[in-house]
């Protein structure tokens, strides 16, 4: 099955941090929401490990069931603050603000360090947690690649990519979160947002391909104007659960 699955909890009645730590970790998905609704939602994420400031995938999905309550609603708010939400025809959009001082090139050798293949360019940027752009030379190399997930040190997460004109292979690994590899990583599409203005391009657009290796192929539309990025993709509801507490 296609996409990356996400955990929706609306109800917080009697729910404290550890109590939703616990509910991620038993789902198991790469992340569970939490929702908490107000003027402006705000929106806890937490991966089967540890709880995210800010992560794109959930945050899409959350904009997906808050907009089909409350159509009129632009905003939400998560750990770094408020990002921007709006719909189209076919895909969910989050928009979240770029700053490229948060990109600088990688002089550390990380890609040595966990066994990548010799990289085009290495990239640093702050999400606000320390991620990892390594680009590589094609989308085959980038499908080969086995990182060594017990040498990231201070890394949270890699991000192993290639572009071609507007099209982007991509795979992220994140073991400190609890998620080997990822299906769909807006925070990563962000990120080479982030990575490509504090390059020099300025604006552009891109279709991230991701989790075709893991079984669960996604697809990420990525854009981004000087000092905005926007990550869309398509939702759909798989389902619900009940959970005792």
């Amino acid at each position: 099955m296609g996409g990356n699955h996400l955990g929706v909890v609306t109800d917080l009645s009697g729910l404290d941090t550890a109590t939703m730590q616990r509910i991620a970790a038993d789902l198991g998905f790469s992340e569970t929401i939490f929702i908490e609704d107000g003027a402006v939602p705000y929106i806890r994420i937490f991966t089967p490990a540890m709880e995210l400031p800010f992560a794109g995938h959930p945050l899409v999905g959350a904009a997906a069931v808050m907009l089909g309550a409350r159509p009129e609603l632009n905003r939400l708010r998560c750990g770094i603050g408020e990002v921007s939400i709006g719909a189209d025809n076919r895909d969910f959009w989050v928009g979240v603000a770029v700053d490229a001082s948060k990109a600088t090139p990688d002089t550390t050798g990380f890609a040595m360090q966990v066994g990548l293949p010799e990289p085009l360019s290495t990239w640093r940027v702050a999400m606000p947690l320390d991620y990892r752009l390594v680009e590589l030379k094609s989308a085959s190399d980038v499908s080969g690649v086995s990182p060594d997930l017990d040498a990231f040190g201070e890394a949270f997460g890699l991000t192993a990519y290639a572009r071609t004109g507007d099209s982007i292979r991509m795979r992220f690994f994140t073991p400190e979160a609890g998620v080997p590899e990822d299906p769909a990583t807006g925070s990563a599409a962000v990120a080479l947002a982030t990575m490509y203005v504090a390059r020099g391009e300025a604006a552009g657009a891109v279709q991230i391909d991701q989790g075709e290796e893991i079984g669960h192929p996604s697809r990420i539309n990525l854009r981004w104007q000087a000092a905005t990025a926007s990550i869309g993709g398509s939702v759909a509801r798989d389902g619900m659960r009940e959970l005792e507490l």
